[in-house]
Protein backbone atom coordinates (compact mmCIF):
# COMPACT_ATOMS: atom_id res chain seq x y z
CA UNK A 1 0.00 0.00 0.00
CA UNK A 2 1.29 3.30 -1.11
CA UNK A 3 -0.28 5.19 1.39
CA UNK A 4 2.46 7.27 2.46
CA UNK A 5 2.85 11.43 2.60
CA UNK A 6 5.15 13.57 1.97
CA UNK A 7 5.35 14.82 5.66
CA UNK A 8 5.24 11.60 6.51
CA UNK A 9 8.70 10.68 3.92
CA UNK A 10 9.91 13.76 5.69
CA UNK A 11 9.11 12.84 8.91
CA UNK A 12 12.44 10.71 9.23
CA UNK A 13 13.21 7.89 11.40
CA UNK A 14 15.86 8.61 13.29
CA UNK A 15 18.09 5.27 14.56
CA UNK A 16 21.34 6.66 15.15
CA UNK A 17 24.30 6.15 17.41
CA UNK A 18 26.70 8.88 18.69
CA UNK A 19 29.66 6.67 17.85
CA UNK A 20 32.76 8.46 16.64
CA UNK A 21 34.51 5.13 15.86
CA UNK A 22 33.89 2.58 13.11
CA UNK A 23 31.18 -0.69 14.90
CA UNK A 24 32.26 -3.69 13.71
CA UNK A 25 28.56 -4.29 12.66
CA UNK A 26 27.50 -0.32 11.61
CA UNK A 27 25.58 0.62 9.07
CA UNK A 28 27.72 1.78 7.24
CA UNK A 29 30.06 -1.86 7.53
CA UNK A 30 27.73 -3.03 4.89
CA UNK A 31 28.64 -3.72 1.24
CA UNK A 32 25.30 -3.36 -1.26
CA UNK A 33 25.43 -3.32 -5.17
CA UNK A 34 24.71 -0.12 -6.83
CA UNK A 35 21.91 0.16 -9.12
CA UNK A 36 24.90 -1.16 -11.95
CA UNK A 37 25.75 -4.22 -10.78
CA UNK A 38 28.88 -3.22 -8.91
CA UNK A 39 29.54 -4.19 -5.05
CA UNK A 40 30.28 -1.08 -2.82
CA UNK A 41 30.90 -0.54 0.81
CA UNK A 42 28.66 1.73 2.45
CA UNK A 43 31.92 2.88 4.07
CA UNK A 44 32.63 5.31 1.36
CA UNK A 45 29.64 7.37 2.83
CA UNK A 46 30.77 7.85 6.20
CA UNK A 47 31.12 10.80 7.52
CA UNK A 48 28.23 11.99 6.19
CA UNK A 49 24.40 11.99 6.83
CA UNK A 50 22.56 8.95 4.93
CA UNK A 51 18.70 9.21 4.07
CA UNK A 52 18.34 5.76 3.64
CA UNK A 53 15.00 5.29 1.64
CA UNK A 54 13.31 2.24 -0.41
CA UNK A 55 11.87 3.67 -3.36
CA UNK A 56 9.46 2.70 -6.56
CA UNK A 57 8.39 3.88 -9.47
CA UNK A 58 5.12 3.27 -9.67
CA UNK A 59 4.07 4.28 -6.39
CA UNK A 60 0.96 7.25 -6.88
CA UNK A 61 3.93 9.21 -5.09
CA UNK A 62 6.79 8.67 -6.73
CA UNK A 63 6.81 12.03 -8.42
CA UNK A 64 6.54 14.24 -5.70
CA UNK A 65 9.13 11.72 -3.70
CA UNK A 66 11.53 11.91 -6.38
CA UNK A 67 11.14 15.84 -6.25
CA UNK A 68 11.83 15.84 -3.25
CA UNK A 69 14.62 13.49 -3.14
CA UNK A 70 16.63 14.92 -5.44
CA UNK A 71 15.59 18.02 -3.91
CA UNK A 72 16.97 17.38 -0.67
CA UNK A 73 20.05 15.84 -2.70
CA UNK A 74 20.50 19.43 -4.54
CA UNK A 75 20.63 21.40 -1.63
CA UNK A 76 22.35 19.26 1.35
CA UNK A 77 24.66 17.11 -0.74
CA UNK A 78 27.03 19.74 -0.03
CA UNK A 79 26.56 19.80 3.28
CA UNK A 80 28.31 16.28 3.61
CA UNK A 81 24.44 14.71 3.26
CA UNK A 82 23.66 11.70 0.63
CA UNK A 83 20.18 10.38 -0.14
CA UNK A 84 20.87 6.82 -0.27
CA UNK A 85 17.86 5.09 -2.81
CA UNK A 86 16.97 0.92 -2.68
CA UNK A 87 14.55 0.19 -5.55
CA UNK A 88 12.14 -2.33 -3.39
CA UNK A 89 8.82 -4.29 -5.16
CA UNK A 90 7.72 -5.09 -1.87
CA UNK A 91 4.79 -3.14 -1.40
CA UNK A 92 1.90 -3.90 -4.27
CA UNK A 93 4.45 -4.78 -6.44
CA UNK A 94 5.31 -1.14 -7.31
CA UNK A 95 8.64 -1.62 -8.42
CA UNK A 96 8.22 -4.44 -11.14
CA UNK A 97 11.18 -2.99 -13.27
CA UNK A 98 14.89 -3.64 -13.90
CA UNK A 99 17.54 -2.45 -12.76
CA UNK A 100 18.77 -0.55 -15.77
CA UNK A 101 14.97 0.51 -16.30
CA UNK A 102 14.81 1.69 -12.81
CA UNK A 103 18.07 3.94 -13.10
CA UNK A 104 16.98 4.95 -16.63
CA UNK A 105 13.32 6.33 -15.34
CA UNK A 106 14.83 8.03 -12.45
CA UNK A 107 17.71 9.72 -14.13
CA UNK A 108 16.01 11.11 -17.27
CA UNK A 109 12.44 11.70 -15.58
CA UNK A 110 13.84 13.44 -12.13
CA UNK A 111 17.19 14.09 -12.86
CA UNK A 112 18.89 11.93 -9.94
CA UNK A 113 21.90 12.52 -8.67
CA UNK A 114 21.91 10.76 -5.42
CA UNK A 115 23.40 7.23 -5.72
CA UNK A 116 20.73 4.72 -6.27
CA UNK A 117 21.09 0.67 -5.64
CA UNK A 118 20.40 -2.75 -6.77
CA UNK A 119 16.48 -3.03 -6.08
CA UNK A 120 16.26 -5.11 -2.89
CA UNK A 121 14.18 -6.62 -0.27
CA UNK A 122 13.20 -4.13 3.05
CA UNK A 123 11.48 -6.68 5.32
CA UNK A 124 11.44 -10.24 5.91
CA UNK A 125 13.24 -12.94 6.46
CA UNK A 126 14.63 -11.72 2.77
CA UNK A 127 15.63 -8.44 3.68
CA UNK A 128 19.35 -6.95 3.20
CA UNK A 129 21.11 -7.56 5.96
CA UNK A 130 21.00 -3.39 5.75
CA UNK A 131 17.56 -3.18 6.24
CA UNK A 132 17.44 -5.87 9.38
CA UNK A 133 20.28 -3.69 10.60
CA UNK A 134 18.29 -0.45 10.04
CA UNK A 135 14.77 -1.92 11.09
CA UNK A 136 16.06 -3.84 13.94
CA UNK A 137 13.35 -5.39 16.11
CA UNK A 138 10.36 -3.16 14.93
CA UNK A 139 10.50 -4.88 11.51
CA UNK A 140 7.68 -3.36 10.37
CA UNK A 141 7.67 -1.04 7.26
CA UNK A 142 4.39 -0.79 5.74
CA UNK A 143 5.23 1.13 2.61
CA UNK A 144 7.29 2.53 -0.08
CA UNK A 145 9.11 5.48 0.51
CA UNK A 146 10.52 4.83 3.98
CA UNK A 147 13.05 6.28 5.50
CA UNK A 148 15.95 6.34 7.93
CA UNK A 149 18.54 8.89 8.41
CA UNK A 150 22.07 7.85 9.51
CA UNK A 151 23.88 9.46 11.49
CA UNK A 152 27.74 10.26 10.07
CA UNK A 153 29.27 7.49 12.17
CA UNK A 154 26.36 5.03 12.90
Amino acid sequence: ICNATLAYFISIIFLAFSASEQKEDDFYSFKVVNIRGKLVSLDKYRGSVSLVVNVASECGYTDSHYKALQKLQRELGPYHFNVLAFPCNQFDQQEPNTNKEIETFARKTYQVTFPMFSKVAVKGTGAHPAFKYLTGEFNHLVADIHSFCREQDS
